[in-house]
């Protein structure tokens, strides 16, 4: 826990210019320091020069990137502090995916800057947020890497730039490599992200098909000869390295 609210540093990021000054000066009251980029540029240029922060507040729609891809881009460049999404659209499907991507809480405009304040101390005072030297599990599996805490795979030293539920997937056929996972073990592992069963009492295999494609496609614009996943028709997909995926640890 910090000795004093005022060393809480907050990287307040909004493309509304009176919002951003309206609630950073709210926070500050609080007892945050407080630092506001209209967007993820200004964000970036902050650390890239040095700068420092504890927390990351986003604004859910922002024009050109959306809070979300500016997530993504924020833990591609290792910046791994906690982050808030703040929104004026509380519907659910917006909730479930900031929280699958990542991000530690999602909270309503409209819910005021003292329950904002209240999240971000819950959440830097109850041990969820990262320290700073951080170490960080990682898969092993043959040429390719993941690291389930920022839900990235890496192949052959490349970064194959999955989604979330991309990631989801490999990582549950990397956990039995060598065996085949079912269709419907692979559609229940990401269904709560928005899968949709096709037609048919068996249609979700389409839709499994659809994402073993995707990410397919992704490992092979890296390596033209990616092979590793599998078929069996009508049961399912498998990683094929047999060779027994390794968990070590390591600085993030």
């Amino acid at each position: 826990m910090r000795a004093a609210e005022n060393d809480i540093r907050v990287i307040l990021v909004d493309d509304d210019d009176d919002f951003r000054e309206a609630i950073g000066g709210e926070l500050g009251d609080e007892g945050f320091q407080v630092f506001g980029f209209r967007d993820g540029a200004g964000m970036f240029e902050h650390f890239a020069q040095g700068g420092t922060g504890d927390v990351i507040v986003l604004d859910w729609r922002m024009p050109g990137v959306s809070g979300l891809e500016l997530l993504g881009q924020a833990r591609r460049r290792g910046i791994m502090l906690p982050v808030i999404f703040l929104t004026g659209m509380p519907a659910t499907a917006y909730e479930s995916a900031a929280l699958d991507s990542g991000a530690m809480d999602f909270v309503n405009k409209s819910r005021g800057t003292a329950i904002l304040a209240k999240r971000i101390r819950l959440i830097l005072h109850s041990g969820k947020r990262p320290p700073e030297q951080r170490r960080q599990e990682i898969v092993r599996c043959g040429d390719l890497v993941l690291r389930p805490q920022v839900s990235r795979a890496m192949w052959k030293g490349q970064d194959v730039n999955l989604t979330v539920v991309e990631f989801n997937i490999v990582s549950l056929l990397v956990q039995s490599a060598g065996e085949y996972v079912t269709y419907r073990s692979i559609y229940d592992c990401v269904h709560h992200a928005g899968f949709i069963a096709g037609n048919g009492e068996d249609g979700y295999r389409t839709n499994v098909r659809s994402s073993i494609k995707r990410i397919r496609n992704k490992f092979r614009a890296l390596d033209p000869e990616f092979s590793q996943i599998e078929n069996f028709l009508a049961f399912g997909y498998r990683w094929r390295d047999a060779a027994t995926a390794e968990q070590s640890t390591e600085p993030a």
